[in-house]
């Protein structure tokens, strides 16, 4: 086991997630060099350093993670986009794991799955204005009058809940804009993360799990995977000199 890779949980399912403190993760010249070619070139294209900070520390933490679960060095894993530009492991380790990065803030969640697609979101608490109005731009209806159900002093974060619940299922699905928010419909707090209803013709797939994910009071995190059933860990990814 190489510097800073990561020993698998024992007994750990066929999906997890990977909470991440970017604000933990420190960018040493050796961890540097695990950045590809392409990845350095994306990171000098953001004006904003702290955006630089997040993109570097959180693909740093990505092929940490990765490396612990294919036993290579975090340097050696390369990936390729596939046709719908969602990227996926390439090389030797081409359609060993399927695996999702999000961050937002100083948090970064990376999922993965084995042999099913899968999607994760997390969003920031913070100001949000209006989201009523956020909302009927971009809701299904029942998600629309959910929220308008909820107090004031709820409804931000039953919001986030919903955002990242939907923005995981499109990930995962790695469709993009070209699936419209509103062509399905997820539950919101406090019950649990579910998939209501898909238009007709939304999803490729029939069965899904949809989690939420606790991360604190600081943000709301949701998974989904493309298998009806399916379970998921969450972990924390152990910062400089800790260990799991």
């Amino acid at each position: 086991m190489t510097a800073w890779q990561i020993a698998m949980p024992a007994g750990q399912p066929g999906t997890a997630v990977w909470h991440v403190d970017l604000a933990a993760i420190r960018l040493t010249p050796a961890r540097a060099r695990w950045l590809s070619t392409d990845e350095q070139a994306r990171a000098a294209r953001f004006l904003r350093p702290q955006d630089r900070d997040r993109f570097v520390h959180s693909h740093l933490a990505l092929r940490r993670i990765l490396s612990g679960y294919l036993g290579r060095d975090p340097g050696d894993l390369c990936f390729d986009p596939a046709e719908n530009g969602k990227p996926e492991l390439g090389g030797p380790d081409r359609d060993r794991l399927r695996f999702n990065l999000s961050h937002s803030g100083s948090h970064a969640l990376v999922a993965i799955a084995d042999g099913t697609a899968i999607g994760v979101d997390v969003e920031v608490a913070r100001p949000l204005g209006d989201v009523m109005a956020i909302a009927r731009a971009h809701f299904h209806s029942g998600e629309i009058t959910t929220l308008a159900g909820r107090s004031a002093a709820e409804r931000p974060m039953a919001f986030l809940a919903c955002w990242t619940r939907k923005e995981a299922v499109v990930k995962a699905l790695g469709t993009g804009l070209s699936l419209p928010l509103d062509s399905f419909e997820v539950t919101l707090p406090p019950g649990p993360a579910t998939i209501r209803s898909w238009a007709r013709g939304a999803s490729p797939c029939h069965d899904w799990s949809l989690h939420h994910l606790d991360l604190g009071a600081e943000a709301v995190g949701a998974v989904a995977i493309a298998r009806g059933g399916e379970s998921c860990a969450l972990y924390r990814l152990p910062s400089d000199g800790e260990t799991l």
